[in-house]
């Protein structure tokens, strides 16, 4: 599928140039001004926006509107200014770039080369845990599916979690998603420095990437210093104990188990998956039968190439 490119400009001139600088980036659309330009907007998936700032200043609050859009905010603006304009305030003007009209013959495709590729490195984050979110992750399994790589997808996920958060608020429940997002990203990182990758799916869930051959050392890692540094989250009384009482999905107080890590591993080789869907999907799985278990886990699946889902070979490995 060819990027889309949206021009917003009433010069002729400028569209020409534009369009033949382009023309190796991606497929240009072009309105002459931006309060035409919405439908187009939430009607194509823009790879880029390129909005000429000469026009006037009601461009502006038409511009954050659109920026300000959750579902658009990824989308970059490479804006076009006259070095007669007073540059605005960044703060209040949504935009990724920008070029003076002086230097546009010069700079405009390196510049809208690297409006485009930061965009495509600047995934979303989650602002919490400050971990790449859902696109990025799959953009990450994809593309080494897609380069026919060798590797482990691991399915992370908190148990008790809603419990303690019901108990101990928000607050606290925040700083145990930090903790336990440092604790993958670092045991990762000294595992597979060149290769590893750590996402945060939302709420308590995290997926990580290493090599095949790490990825049991990884898990047990971090089984290991998760479980060594939740009890310190957990008030006297309740360390003490043992347990938290908390009510559960129905309303009803009972004891609950302190938070531990449940994790679903697959391996992942050359020709034995097409899409990232089928990955996650196995390692859910096996995240669910280890969530059978008390305490914290890792559950394996291993696939020979080729192999179809009848064909799966489950292991399991725990500390306790």
């Amino acid at each position: 599928m060819v990027p889309l490119i949206l021009v917003v400009t009433k010069f002729p001139d400028t569209l020409c140039f534009l369009e033949k600088e382009l023309r190796d980036i991606g497929e240009v659309r072009h309105v002459k001004h931006f309060n035409s330009a919405f439908e187009f907007l939430y009607r194509e998936d823009l790879r880029l926006v390129i909005v000429d700032m000469t026009e006037g200043e009601y461009i502006t609050p038409l511009l954050n509107s659109f920026k300000g859009d959750p579902l658009f905010a990824s989308v970059p603006i490479l804006a076009i200014w006259d070095e007669s304009q007073n540059l605005p305030d960044w703060n209040n003007t949504y935009v990724d770039d920008y070029i003076w009209c002086q230097s546009i013959e010069r700079d405009f495709k390196k510049r809208a080369q690297l409006v485009v590729a930061r965009a495509n490195r600047v995934v979303e984050i989650n602002p919490l845990t400050r971990l790449p979110g859902n696109i990025a992750i799959n953009l990450q399994i994809q593309n080494r599916i897609d380069g026919y790589q060798s590797f482990s997808l691991c399915y992370a996920d908190l148990d008790h979690f809603k419990p303690f958060n019901d108990k101990y608020g928000f607050s606290r429940g925040d700083e145990i998603l930090k903790i336990a997002s440092r604790l993958i990203l670092n045991i990762v990182r000294s595992n597979c420095a060149k290769d590893g990758f750590v996402g945060h799916i939302g709420g308590d869930d995290f997926i990580f990437i290493t090599d095949i051959a790490s990825s049991e050392g990884v898990c047990r890692d971090i089984i290991t210093a998760f479980d060594d540094i939740i009890p310190t989250f957990y008030d006297f009384h309740d360390r003490e104990n043992g347990y938290i009482e908390s009510q559960n999905r129905d309303g009803i107080v009972q004891k609950f188990p302190f938070l531990s890590v449940t994790m679903g591993v697959v391996h992942v080789k050359e020709h034995t998956f097409t899409h990232y869907g089928e990955v996650t999907q196995i390692a859910s799985e096996m995240k669910s039968f280890g969530k059978k278990k008390v305490g914290s886990c890792y559950n394996i699946n291993r696939r020979s190439i080729g192999g179809r889902p009848d064909a799966v070979v489950k292991e399991q490995g725990t500390i306790q």
